[in-house]
């Protein structure tokens, strides 16, 4: 129900709080607080994914800021929409994989730590990326840093297998996730709209 970073976090604030404690109890509300904000916002919440060949879903929790046409030419090389979740304090900060594949490419980027709701965030802040590959398809997955997420984890490396649904990593402290998919793909969320990871189909390759 916890993602295992959370344990240095939970240890140290732990200790304080009872150093705080038998100094004052009044000390220690502080710490307290800020231990229960850490396992509310480190939480995994079971999901239980619907895997379906035909549908990429979301790759994080959030709201959608952006979807916009671009040209990739790193991984997919060629037209292609990017979908962009923010992510807040409040939501679960668990990535997982849009579709099943073999994971073909990875990169990252360091940078800076503007604030991730930023247009031009993607460009500059710290990246982390990878590409997973399921026969003809490519999906790219971009994890952003923003002003207070500083820290990516990533679980897995190239010629690693995903499934549907599968945890490949986090972003600590608030964030943007961008989900890059191949221009024919028929994308069935909104700008504004809440989704959430593993289970919000964001796209469908072919719509019958």
């Amino acid at each position: 129900m916890l993602a295992r970073e959370c344990i240095p976090y939970l240890v140290l604030l732990a200790l304080l709080s009872l150093i705080f404690y038998t100094l004052s109890p009044a000390l220690a509300i502080i710490t307290v607080f800020l231990l229960l904000f850490v396992i509310f916002f480190f939480r995994n919440p079971p999901r239980k994914v619907a895997p379906n060949i035909n549908h990429i879903l979301s790759a994080a929790d959030g709201t959608i800021k952006a979807i916009q046409e671009i040209d990739e030419g790193t991984f997919i090389q060629g037209r292609a929409i990017k979908i962009s979740i923010f992510l807040s304090l409040f939501d679960a900060h668990i990535n997982r994989s849009p579709l099943s594949g073999e994971i073909t490419y990875t990169s990252y980027r360091p940078g800076k730590y503007l604030p991730a709701f930023k247009s031009h965030a993607s460009d500059i802040n710290e990246r982390n990326t990878l590409g997973i590959e399921n026969g003809d398809i490519k999906v790219l997955v971009h994890q952003i840093t923003g002003f207070v997420a500083r820290r990516i984890v990533f679980y897995n490396r190239q010629g690693d297998y995903l499934k549907q649904g599968q945890i490949f990593g986090l972003i600590k402290f608030g964030s943007c996730t961008e989900i890059i998919v191949p221009a024919d793909t028929k994308i069935v969320v909104q700008l504004g709209q809440k989704v959430r990871a593993g289970i919000t189909v964001i796209g469908v390759l072919n719509d019958d």
